[in-house]
């Protein structure tokens, strides 16, 4: 039945401030309720007369096959009158069939509902109608609900609203604000939560790093002023990423203090205020790496410019602090970095800085240079992370026994074999070796390896399986060449080609041999002398010659990752090879030959796959899948290929790779609620990824209240590529295969159909029956979305 609609007897509800309809929720739903006197029939409604026809459904044939004479007619904006809870009540009864609190194409509910009409008072009645328009309703009520409004007149374009144009709107205005973090007394609460946590101690403990005594003095007045926060307070070492004492840590993880500004306070005196960061989400509630670097690219596309210039000074923090730009920021990722990305990150920022103080600007790139070529001498070409026979560089970060941070059961097939070796339960096992009770060496090696992939952020793949400390990955060394020439670039451009390193630290030697790696008695420090664009530029051409000795393959023409302690190539076909094109280190020709012979091994119906089906291997109950390995598609891999492809030349291709990446994040948009995951099945066009831990961004209720960091990123930065006739075609959800005009024949359908059988998507479309013999199942994926028209808005 429709939903009721209750209010003062003898009374209209009314709503005369007509507010933008694409406002956001604190606009739009702000405002406070109004009555005026009503009509006769309208007040008559009011005491409980309702003449809208009750829907028929379940055992019933569902069918309107024209709209009735009570439809409201007339050419003006629809608006809706709306009584909030009684309506969430009656949508979720009667759409929520799986009972997730979220309206999909998989619901088997009847997809049509009838609202009241404002200009009649809710006497009249129209209605809505198919997936999209009904989890939009479901999402406005719920947004009208957090703003405590019992009921609501809501205008019809925000439930037909392009879902580009909507998408993106969120994302700008509700998604990064959600994620919005500070570590201060006010931001403490929030932060410290860590779904990661399984020691059971979910009271709030900050590390604050040596040599940081107000910053100190600052958190234990919180802990004396919040008594209720129980916040423990403690000050690390001052190498606070020795694998011993990090290992310590593990039964007291806690949140790392980051960077502060000094502030006036009510007092008329001093305090200290965290700069807000953007977390990822989910489980994922810290500072990251190199997901910030793609979060930033979405918040300069947003003109967040000061949140994305904060975060840098979160990294200068961190790589003075605690040595490196952190894996994330908690105690359990001392000793682990992620791929970098900070000269670029800080170069694109400083690009867009208020040309008003061209000096405060330079001051501050000149903070973000030094930390870089620290974190580049002290990390990335230092051992163990360089290899001094190949001069290439690794991920190998230090560290010691089981990584805490994972899920409880992550390595029990793993450590059962060793557990019953030594007649203990796999607790007991954990326990023993993490001590140091138990030695056993080749384990120590897995988890090696297991840190390294980690560190990599292609945590899990079977490309680093059991090797990744050992490899010289072609992304790393594309991203360090990167580092190479941006410094050179900075020093030269905005330095006069001179630079002084205000910290002390050794300079690693170059070129990169095993014997100058030997003696560090030779190595100089960095305040010895000032650093020229020219050493820079050396280094970098330098580094290219040493992927095109290890890592091209002419041949296959890709780059490959390659082993230093099998001195060979690793030949797992992965997409980051597209990262040379990003970092400009790819000849014309090597370009070339990896966009004509070997784009085609990555490109799937929804974008980038993160390597190919052959190098992936059988999948098996003893195998399962990666979440980094095909069919799976990540936002990272995606913005790299289609800079790299611009920034050579190939926008076209750029272009037609992010019209399937929109295409399948808009479809998952219009058909389920609103979901903006963390990863794609990029073969299937779901979200639904049984790999590993899951997806993340997916569990919430009725609204998306956060997306994900950098899939937020990667559709804000996608639409950038796009032309208005491909936004167009993406907010009608027209599948690329159709949109480039390249059909499926009727055996790849099928053979599309077969593969997708037992994704819940595609079954839902089959049991829905709405298989068509002209669109492949993929392109079904949008059929939820019935708004007629809808590219004209």
């Amino acid at each position: 039945m429709a939903p009721t609609l209750t209010h003062p007897a003898g009374v209209n509800f009314i709503d005369e401030h007509h507010r933008p309809v694409d406002s956001e929720a604190s606009t739009y739903y702000g405002e406070g309720e109004r009555f005026s006197r009503g009509r006769t029939y309208s007040a008559s409604f009011a005491h409980g007369y309702n003449p809208k026809r009750p829907p028929v459904f379940q055992d019933a044939l569902h069918q309107r096959a024209r709209r009735m004479s009570h439809d409201e007619k007339g050419s003006a904006p629809r608006r809706f009158l709306i009584d909030v809870e009684e309506t969430v009540r009656v949508v979720l009864e009667q759409e929520d069939t799986d009972g997730d609190f979220q309206i999909s194409v998989t619901d088997a509910g009847p997809k049509l509902m009838a609202l009241g009409t404002a200009t009649s008072n809710g006497f009249k009645s129209f209605d809505i109608r198919g997936t999209y328009m009904l989890s939009n309703l479901l999402q406005e009520l719920a947004l009208a609900r957090d703003h405590g409004r019992k009921r609501i007149v809501l205008d019809e374009a925000r439930l037909t609203e392009n879902p580009v144009d909507r998408l993106s709107r969120m994302i700008k205005n509700s998604f990064w604000n959600a994620l919005t973090r500070r570590i201060d007394g006010d931001g403490l609460e929030i932060i410290c939560a860590d779904p990661k946590n399984r020691t059971g101690r979910i009271n709030p403990r900050i590390y604050v790093p040596h040599g940081e005594p107000e910053m100190a003095e600052y958190y234990r007045k919180v802990a004396r002023d919040k008594p209720h926060l129980n916040l423990d307070v403690q000050v690390l070492p001052p190498v606070p990423d020795d694998p011993v004492f990090v290992k310590s840590l593990n039964n007291k993880p806690g949140i790392l203090a980051l960077a502060m500004q000094q502030v006036n306070d009510s007092k008329g005196g001093k305090t200290l205020k965290g700069i807000p960061f953007i977390v990822p989400g989910a489980r994922f509630n810290e500072l990251y790496n190199w997901d910030s670097y793609f979060i930033s690219l979405g918040l300069l596309v947003d003109g967040y410019v000061n949140m994305a210039k904060g975060m840098v000074d979160h990294f200068i923090f961190e790589i003075k602090h605690y040595g490196k730009i952190l894996n994330g920021s908690r105690s359990y990722y001392l000793c682990r970095t992620q791929p970098p990305f900070l000269t670029d990150m800080a170069l694109q920022i400083y690009n867009q800085l208020d040309r008003s103080d061209m000096e405060e600007n330079r001051t501050w790139l000149k903070r973000a240079i030094q930390a870089a070529i620290k974190e580049y001498h002290t990390i990335w070409v230092a051992e163990p992370r360089m290899d001094p026979k190949t001069g290439l560089s690794r991920f190998r970060p230090d560290g010691l026994g089981i990584p805490p941070e994972t899920e409880a059961t992550h390595f029990t097939h793993i450590l059962e074999p060793y557990a019953a070796k030594h007649g203990l339960s796999v607790l007991e096992f954990s326990e023993r070796y993490n001590d140091g009770t138990i030695k056993e060496p080749e384990l120590d090696a897995y988890f090696l390896h297991d840190r390294a992939v980690r560190e990599s952020g292609h945590d899990t793949t079977y490309r680093f399986e059991k090797r990744c400390a050992n490899l010289g990955t072609v992304d790393l060394q594309a991203l360090l060449y990167k580092y190479e020439v941006d410094i050179g670039t900075a020093i030269r451009e905005v330095f006069d080609d001179e630079l002084d390193l205000d910290e002390d630290f050794l300079l690693t030697p170059f070129p990169a041999t095993p014997e100058s790696y030997a003696d560090k008695s030779r190595w100089v420090s960095s305040k010895s002398r000032m650093q020229k664009s020219e050493e820079w530029f050396q280094r970098a051409d330098w580094r290219k010659g040493i992927i095109d000795k290890y890592c091209w393959n002419e041949s296959k023409a890709l780059y490959f990752d390659y082993d230093t302690v099998q001195e060979k190539q690793s030949l797992y076909e992965s997409v980051t090879a597209f990262w040379t094109l990003w970092a400009g280190c790819a000849s014309e020709e090597q370009c070339w030959k990896l966009i004509s012979q070997s784009l085609k091994k990555f490109e799937v119906l929804g974008g980038l796959a993160s390597g190919t089906e052959e190098s992936r291997g059988k999948i098996s109950l003893d195998r399962p899948n990666r979440q980094w390995d095909y069919p799976y598609a990540w936002p990272p891999h995606q913005i790299m290929t289609w800079v790299g492809l611009e920034r050579y030349g190939y926008l076209e291709d750029a272009q037609r790779l992010a019209y399937r990446w929109l295409y399948m994040m808009t479809t998952a948009f219009v058909d389920f609620n609103g979901v903006v995951p963390e990863k794609f099945d990029a073969v299937k066009l779901s979200h639904l990824v049984d790999a590993e831990y899951g997806n993340q961004g997916i569990d919430f209720k009725m609204v998306p209240r956060e997306g994900f960091g950098w899939m937020n990123a990667a559709y804000q930065v996608g639409l950038t590529y796009l032309s208005t006739g491909m936004r167009r075609a993406v907010s009608a959800c027209t599948s690329p295969e159709v949109f480039f005009g390249n059909y499926l024949n009727q055996q790849q359908a099928a053979q599309a159909y077969a593969a997708a059988s037992n994704d819940p998507l595609g079954l839902a479309m089959d049991t829905l029956n709405l298989a068509s013999p002209v669109m492949s199942p993929m392109e079904q994926s949008g059929s939820g979305f019935n708004i007629p028209d809808l590219s004209s808005h």
